[in-house]
């Protein structure tokens, strides 16, 4: 037997790059992966998700934000009678905080003081904008201008913003340090290899 393959729906590109190596991780292998058009499409389609999780392994990951208290209340009101094959994980508050959790190779990557860095980033409510004002102190110009927005663009981060995290997540993070200092990413390691070891039926 093959390792086992997840079919999976995420908020965007990035959260893709970081289910992937998780999945990696764990032992799995990321396959289908769907949504990438943000939390509200996720919340509109979970049920069908849910439903095609009785037939095969399904993984639904998304931000905790500022939406519910935690997880658990999260996923009360998302999906209170999950399929068996369903594994719904959530990123307290976001998904960066997971990232900002590998402490030592983020600040290498950025090139930054790892004093810049917060030490329990879960406890921030937008590790995102965290990030990118983060690399606004890079040492390198070219990872300033590629993640911190240019003045008067409107925007909350730079124009090569996700390729510079979808890089830094393909070749440098660390899932296992991360979650050491991530309770949520964690559990959903943890998670993710419970359904990779559970007995199949039939």
């Amino acid at each position: 037997m093959g390792p086992t393959v997840f079919s999976a729906a995420v908020e965007g590109a990035t959260d893709e790059a970081i289910l992937s190596r998780i999945v990696q991780h764990a032992g799995g292998t990321l396959g289908p992966t769907y949504g990438k058009q943000g939390k509200d499409f996720l919340r509109r389609k979970i049920s069908g998700f849910n439903n095609a999780a009785r037939f095969s392994p399904w993984i639904v990951l998304v931000d905790l934000n500022s939406d519910f208290d935690c997880a658990p209340a999260l996923k009360k009101e998302w999906l209170p009678i999950p399929a068996e094959k369903m594994c719904l994980r959530i990123a307290v508050h976001k998904i960066e905080s997971w990232l900002l959790s590998d402490i030592e190779n983020i600040s290498r990557f950025l090139r930054v003081s790892r004093t810049r860095l917060p030490q329990n980033p879960e406890h921030e409510a937008d590790p995102k904008a965290i990030l990118v004002n983060i690399a606004a102190h890079s040492s390198s110009g070219s990872i300033r201008q590629d993640m911190f927005p240019r003045p008067g663009s409107g925007r909350k981060v730079g124009p090569a913003y996700s390729a510079r995290i979808i890089e830094f997540i393909g070749s440098t993070w660390q899932p296992d340090k991360a979650s050491l200092i991530s309770p949520s990413l964690k559990s959903s390691i943890d998670a993710i290899k419970i359904m990779i070891n559970k007995p199949a039926h039939g």
